[in-house]
């Protein structure tokens, strides 16, 4: 409110949303209390009754949907929390892990198991990023719907899971490399999300390959080699099984397929930019576009998140807010 509005607005970024629908009393009484898409029979009556073409009911109802959905200063100012949040967190635990012995050796994981102690500086890192997750479960209900919502619902409850139950069972150690490394890519992201709202187009691409690289890395090559490598094989050689070791790895492993169902998408992205020097539509989109003719005029945008004319979240327009990677 007190940052990032007034940033926004420095930036030139107008407090005004999508296309509204114009005025219609029936149309808006099927819009709330029937239905938000209509299927073919029920355009063809309503064609009938106010004497429009379906094309044109169509168009209003996409209006309609979109005209709902939250402003691109209002996703600037979320993107902007975020993005504050990841990196501050992010160097937080880089500074902490940096001088720990685990950082390095992750046998140390174990060594002592479950008598190790509790810093005070280890215990707030664990409560922050568990205060935020819990923040995201709960604001995913309350934000816009998005097609990815089950994968996201699926990944922040493993990751409340995982931090829970690595707090109760004193797994603190190999917790704070998981959320070291997942943290490391998300504030790209977010970074790419604020320059492409405020349509620094190059510097919004840039971000996005980066993003997309240390994604990539550090989800399929450092997760499964270094994090999984100690939780699967190291600690069954130092402390041998224990009851909740399955548990434990079993939501590591959701993890890691989560990990590679949002790394095909990004790699999709990334192919789609190259070949064609732009992508299609963001396969986790919240704003739909207002029609075919209205997205022709985009087509000549180039790059991986060029805004099209209707202000649509698209991957070649706006990142959808709230992360299809956020973790």
């Amino acid at each position: 409110r007190f940052i990032a509005r007034p940033c926004a607005i420095n930036l030139g970024i107008q407090d005004s949303g999508p296309h509204r629908a114009q005025p219609n009393a029936i149309l808006e009484k099927v819009f709330t209390s029937i239905t938000k898409s209509p299927d073919g029979k029920r355009l063809e009556g309503l064609s009938k009754q106010l004497d429009w073409d379906v094309r044109k009911i169509q168009r209003w109802f996409r209006h309609r949907r979109n005209q709902d959905k939250p402003t691109t200063l209002t996703k600037f100012c979320e993107s902007m929390w975020r993005f504050t949040f990841y990196l501050s967190i992010f160097f937080y635990g880089i500074r902490f892990l940096w001088t720990a012995p685990w950082f390095w050796d992750t046998r140390q994981c174990w060594y002592n198991y479950p008598f190790q102690p509790l810093t005070s500086r280890l215990y707030y890192y664990y409560i922050l990023e568990l205060a935020f997750y819990w923040s995201l479960m709960f604001s995913q209900f309350t934000d816009i719907k998005r097609k990815d919502f089950l994968i996201m619902f699926v990944h922040h409850l493993a990751t409340i899971g995982l931090i829970t139950f690595s707090y109760m069972n004193n797994m603190v150690r190999v917790g704070t490399l998981v959320l070291c490394l997942h943290d490391a890519s998300d504030f790209l992201l977010e970074a790419a999300k604020l320059a492409n709202y405020a349509k620094y187009q190059r510097l919004c691409d840039a971000f996005f390959m980066l993003f997309g690289v240390v994604f990539i890395v550090t989800r399929l090559g450092i997760y499964p080699f270094w994090i999984l490598n100690t939780t699967l094989f190291e600690s069954w050689e130092l402390i041998g099984p224990y009851p909740s070791w399955w548990l434990f790895n079993g939501l590591l492993i959701t993890l890691q397929i989560l990990h590679i169902i949002w790394s095909y998408l990004i790699i999709r992205i990334a192919y789609k930019a190259l070949v064609r020097g732009k992508v299609s539509k963001d396969d986790r989109s919240d704003v739909e576009s207002s029609s075919e003719e209205e997205d022709v005029t985009s087509n000549s945008t180039k790059g991986v998140f060029s805004t099209s004319s209707n202000g649509s979240n698209r991957i070649n327009g706006h990142v959808a807010s709230g992360q299809w990677v956020e973790e």
